[in-house]
This record gives C-alpha cells, structure tokens and sequence, in this order.
C-alpha cells in the first residue's frame, strides 16, 4: 500500500479534474489564490438612446441634432449610441430621391467622422441613394469611423411615397462580429414580419438595434406607443436577446399620412422581454445606461 507521501503518478492513477480541482482549492485555502470562475463574467454595454427631432429636408439641422446627442452620450461615456429611422432626410419623404447619398458616401462619412470624433459606435438610420433607386437603410460604424454593416429595409409600405424605397433583400439579414458581441440591425416594420425575426434568431445575434419611425395621428398618442412597447417585447424574447428600438420625434410632411406625428416612446427590453427603459412620450430624450448584452439562446 502506497504511503501517504507517494506521488500519483508512481500508483497508476492519473490526474482528473476532480483531483485538479481540489488541489486548487486547497491551495485557495492556504494562499489565499483565488480560483478562476467556471463560468464568464456577463457582459455588459454602455447604450445611448438618442430619441432626437428630425425635420424632412433639414439634412444641416438633423446633423447638428445627432451631433448635440453625440455630445451627451460621450459625457456619459456612452459605448453605442442608436438613433431612429431615416434621420438625415426624414421617412416617407420623397425629396430623399434627389437628396440622399450613397453608402459608402457624404452623409455615411459624416456619421464615421462623428463616431471618431465623439469616439462611439453609432447605428442609424438614413437613406441611401443606389443609381435610380431609393433605399431606407440603416448602418452600423465603430467608434474609428469604420463601415460594420448596412441593411435595407425590406418591408418598405410602398403605398406612403411615389415612387416607393426600393425593398432589401431578406436573404441579406445578418449580424456583425463587433467588440461587444454580435450585434444585428434591423428597421421599424421589418419587426412586424416573423420569418425576417426567425431569421435574425437564427444567427444568435447579442444585441438588436433597431431604427423605428413609428407614427400615428395626434389623438392615437400616448395610446400608440403601447403598441410599440409590445412589438419590442414580444421580438426581444423571441430572439432572446437585447433589443433598442429607437423612434424619432417630429411630424410626417409628405404623403398620404401627412401630419401624423412620431411620438417618441423609445424602448429597451431585455433578451426575456421585460422592458429595461421607455423614453418620453412625444419629446426629444437622450438615455445613456448600461445593458446586459448575449442571447439566451446561444450563451457564451
């Protein structure tokens, strides 16, 4: 019989991992070492909502908005900073058709100048102009000015401009390896369709940022923005993840629905569903707070 002194190796047993771990345990005990987590840390990110006026046409305003916005968010040391749907132009207007760039162009390398200098990631939303085609997209760049990701919308609602933006394509839905985890943008009615959202599950996205130009006559608000708040919800904890979804204020100028006002009433909700923080009803508000970010479905 091996004495109390005999080295493991010299009895045929081999170290395991419950050997392993109790000797770190012990030595834990005598040195005071401690023992690495089994498990990671969660992780966690610094998000500005940037709720801002946005004025069809008022390409020089809108900018000097995103910029006051900017401003706050870097004060509160703001990781990303996420703003709504069509904000350089405004939604639905169809002098975005002469006006708007493309991307890569001047209005995308004004938002990366934006992002180096206030030194955050930026997501939003703004038009982009592809030969004779109008697009409602919406990009993604880090905080060195850098192109991540750009997606079209694809449920466009022709019927409220003519000619109507130009449909994305479903099979160009994806996510982007960024130094926070994977994020994946998405735009306001896109949400609405479950095989687009089935899709984005699919990719085990960390975060979702999502750009909404979500409007409604004057006597529908406050009452709109419940239906808001259930759509961030109800996508949230089907994709299992985080979500901003971020409205504008202002009022619709062109169109069939001239006059509707966006009422503001951004939301984030955590990967369950439960709403983390709701932003002002029919007012500008910038938030900056820190969110949990990973998807249930795809822990890390």
């Amino acid at each position: 019989m091996p004495s109390s002194k005999t080295n493991p190796r010299q009895t045929g047993r081999p170290f395991n991992c419950v050997t392993i771990q109790l000797i770190l345990s012990a030595a834990a005990l005598l040195y005071s070492v401690p023992i690495p987590a089994q498990t990671s840390a969660k992780r966690t990110v610094r998000i500005a909502i940037c709720q801002i006026l946005v004025i069809d046409g008022d390409r020089e305003g809108n900018f000097r908005r995103i910029e006051y916005a900017l401003d706050q968010a870097e004060a509160q040391h703001a990781q990303i900073a996420v703003f709504p749907e069509s904000s350089i132009l405004g939604w639905e207007n169809p002098d975005a058709h002469r006006l708007a760039a493309p991307i890569p162009g001047n209005d995308s390398d004004r938002i990366a100048a934006l992002a180096r200098k206030h030194v955050v990631m930026i997501a939003i939303g703004l038009d982009e102009k592809d030969g004779d085609k109008l697009y409602d997209s919406a990009i993604l760049v880090d905080k060195t000015g850098k192109l991540l990701s750009k997606h079209r919308k694809i449920n466009v609602l022709p019927e409220l401009m003519t000619p109507p933006y130009s449909q994305g394509k479903p099979e160009d839905i994806g996510v982007v390896e960024t130094e926070y985890g994977r994020f994946a943008v998405l735009i306001c009615a896109d949400t609405f369709t479950d095989a687009f959202v089935q899709r984005l599950k699919a990719l085990h996205p960390d975060l979702m940022l999502v750009p909404y130009g979500w409007a409604a006559t004057n006597d529908q608000w406050p009452g709109h923005s419940k239906e808001l708040e259930q759509l961030v919800q109800n996508r949230a904890a089907l994709v299992q993840c985080p979500m901003a979804g971020v409205d504008l204020v202002g009022e619709m100028t062109h169109g069939p629905w001239t006059g509707w006002t966006y009422g503001g009433s951004s939301f984030v909700a955590d990967g369950t569903g439960r709403i983390l923080f709701t932003a002002r009803d029919r007012d500008t508000d910038i938030h900056v707070f820190d969110v949990a970010v990973g998807s249930l479905a795809n822990p890390r």
